[in-house]
Parts: structure tokens; C-alpha cells; sequence
């Protein structure tokens, strides 16, 4: 056997366990580091605000707390106003449930020519009691999971929140730690990305905060006008659902207004508030959306569809919230350092090549009857 044969064998199982070891670390570790990567994205977009207090003279530290109690306060809002709006329907559909059944069960007899009733109904549910039992027992264990998930989500919840304070009230001293273990030359290029990062992340979450307090406030004067019941909790919903949610918030955030609609007195209305819906987004995508992300960060509806298909296959529900922040800075990171070159053949657009063929041949026959017609006159 030759000498080094047994060294390289064992470096070869070093290598092997050390790759290991590291593949059971991150794989133990991937939950921590979504959660780092959640938090460093809310710093980018609360940051900017911190440093205009931090320019009047407000300590980081109190900037980020009052910027924290904001967000708070927004959020309890936007949960109190939802919470409220579905026990409401809830206690309303279970008040009229009963009669929904007669109706339903009346429907069934009409149809299949069947002679159901409700006490029949009752009498079999009352006599398979051990179903019911059983699938209350699953419920109830169903509970213990979905409570101890809950305080699983706190835990995580809390822990972004956390480490978001922390990066957002120490964010030059991160940055500092950062470029300290860099060349002059790479600190940089460094610093640039970061500054591009700051802007394309608070631009875009402010001016979607824009959007939505706008969208809030013309769906509750229409629900006002037409007196749907709690007119501002279902604005809060459309506003901050439709600006949100990526791709399918606006479908979301219009379905609940017209489902309460459709259980008012004048199921009409669920007609004029999906019109309403309807007109106001187009509205919003080609007069208010172009101003309003023309001063803070453009995203093109392809980059923004494509980019949460691919944040939603990597990491989930995580990563479509953040995979549009995370497009807009890599869009401005291109932008700036990508070097772009007028293009001047009129090849590249086939359409503009045939108008400008069709204005030319226009141009020519109307040459051609002036001079027939100048003709005509001097004889």
C-alpha cells in the first residue's frame, strides 16, 4: 500500500463529515437565517424614516421605537377592523342559518323530488352521535396543533421583530462592522449597493402605503354611499390587501365587499361595488400607480409576477412577500451598474416600421392630389 494512500483516505472522511456536519447545520439553521433575511429586508424599508428622525436630532434607538409603535398601531388597526367584520358575518350567517337550511332543504325537495325535513335531519345526526364524537376528538386535537403552530408564529414573529430593531436603530454600525473587513475599494461598491438597496425597498413599500391609504379612502365613500355595514373595515381590507398581496391581493380584496353586499337588503349593491372595484383599479394602474412609483421605484408587472412565482418556490409564502423589494433592488443595482446603449435600427420595432411606411405612402397621395388638383384649377 502506498504511504500516502491512508492520508488520503482519511482527509477524504474528514471531508466527508465535515460536509455533513455542515449540511445538518444549515439545514437545523435555514429557519434563523429566512428570519435574518426577513428582518434585514424591514430595516431597508423603515430605515429611511429613521434617519430623518436621526437628521432632526432623535436618538436611533428612540427613532426606531416610535417608528416600531407605527407599524404597530397599523397593523392592530387593520386586524381589530377585519377581526371585527368577520364576527359580525359569522353571528349573522349563524342567525340565519336556519332558515338558509329550510331553503336548502326545500331546494333538494323540488329538485330530486325527495321529502327531507329538518327534524329528520336532526334524528340522524343526534343517531350517528359517535361519528360526531369522533370528529369532535380530531378537532379537538386538530386545536393543540393549531395553538402550539401559534405560539410558534409568535416565537418567529417576535424574533424578526427583534432583530429588526436591531439592524434598523444600529444600521450604520452594521454597515461600519461590514466594510471594516473590506479593501478601501470594495467598502465602495459596498456602500453604493446598500444605498440602492435603502431606496428601492422604502421607496417601494412607502409608495404601496400610498396606494393603499388612497385606495382606503375611495372604497369607504363608496360603501358609505351605499351604506354597506361596517364601510370603513372593509376599505381597510381592500386597501391593504390589493397593495400587499402580491398577484392575487386585488382579487381578494374585492371579493369580500361584494360577498357582504350580496347578505344586505339590496343584493344589487354587490353589482355597483364590483363596478366600482373594477373601475378604480384601472384608475389606479394608469393614473396614480405611474405618478406615485415615478418618485420611488417602478417595477414592471412581468419582473414583479415572475419575481414572487420564483420568491414563492424557494421560500415560501417569506419569499413572495419579500421577492418584489428584493426584484426592485436588484432592477436599480442593474440599473446603475449595467451601461446601456442607444438603440437606433428601426428594425427593432417591425410595428413603428410599417406606420411610418403607411404615413409616408399617405404623405404621397396627398402630394399627389394637391399637384392633380393645382393641375385641374389652371386649366
Amino acid at each position: 500500500m502506498p504511504r500516502w494512500l491512508p492520508r488520503a483516505m482519511v482527509l477524504a472522511l474528514v471531508l466527508v463529515g465535515l460536509f455533513q456536519l455542515a449540511d445538518w447545520a444549515f439545514h437545523q439553521l435555514i429557519d434563523l437565517f429566512v428570519m435574518l433575511l426577513v428582518s434585514f429586508f424591514l430595516s431597508l424599508a423603515l430605515e429611511p424614516a429613521v434617519d430623518r428622525m436621526a437628521a432632526r436630532g432623535v436618538r436611533r434607538g428612540v427613532g426606531t421605537f416610535l417608528v416600531f409603535i407605527a407599524v404597530a398601531i397599523a397593523v392592530g388597526g387593520f386586524l381589530t377592523a377585519l377581526g371585527t367584520l368577520l364576527v359580525d358575518q359569522v353571528g349573522k350567517i349563524a342567525g340565519d342559518l336556519p332558515h338558509l337550511l329550510d331553503n336548502l332543504i326545500g331546494w333538494v325537495n323540488r329538485t330530486f323530488n325527495q321529502e327531507l325535513s329538518l327534524d329528520e335531519l336532526q334524528k340522524k345526526l343526534l343517531k350517528d352521535s359517535g361519528a360526531i364524537e369522533s370528529y369532535a376528538q380530531s378537532a379537538a386535537d386538530n386545536v393543540w396543533g393549531v395553538s402550539s403552530t401559534l405560539i410558534g408564529g409568535l416565537f418567529q414573529a417576535f424574533t424578526v421583530g427583534l432583530f429588526t430593531f436591531y439592524f434598523t436603530a444600529d444600521g450604520p454600525r452594521v454597515r461600519r462592522t461590514v466594510c471594516s473587513m473590506l479593501p478601501p475599494a470594495k467598502q465602495t461598491e459596498v456602500l453604493r449597493a446598500w444605498e440602492i438597496a435603502l431606496a428601492k425597498t422604502g421607496g417601494y413599500l412607502y409608495s404601496r402605503a400610498l396606494l393603499a391609504v388612497a385606495s382606503a379612502f375611495a372604497h369607504w365613500v363608496m360603501f358609505a354611499l351605499l351604506d354597506l355595514p361596517y364601510a370603513a373595515a372593509q376599505a381597510v381590507w381592500v386597501g391593504v390587501m390589493s397593495q400587499f398581496v402580491p398577484t392575487i391581493g386585488t382579487y381578494l380584496a374585492g371579493a369580500l365587499p361584494v360577498l357582504v353586499a350580496l347578505t344586505t337588503d339590496e343584493p344589487v349593491d354587490a353589482l355597483w361595488v364590483l363596478v366600482f372595484v373594477v373601475v378604480y383599479q384601472q384608475i389606479e394602474n394608469y393614473l396614480l400607480h405611474p405618478r406615485i412609483t415615478a418618485k420611488t421605484v417602478d417595477v414592471h408587472p412581468a419582473v414583479a409576477f415572475g419575481s414572487v412565482i420564483a420568491g414563492a418556490a424557494l421560500l415560501g409564502g417569506v419569499g413572495a412577500l419579500i421577492a418584489i423589494p428584493a426584484a426592485a433592488t436588484l432592477q436599480g443595482f442593474v440599473g446603475t451598474y449595467v451601461r446601456r446603449y442607444e438603440v437606433t435600427d428601426p428594425r427593432i420595432d417591425r410595428g413603428e416600421q410599417r406606420r411610418q411606411r403607411r404615413e409616408l405612402r399617405r404623405e404621397a397621395a396627398r402630394r399627389l392630389r394637391r399637384m392633380v388638383g393645382g393641375d385641374s384649377d389652371r386649366k
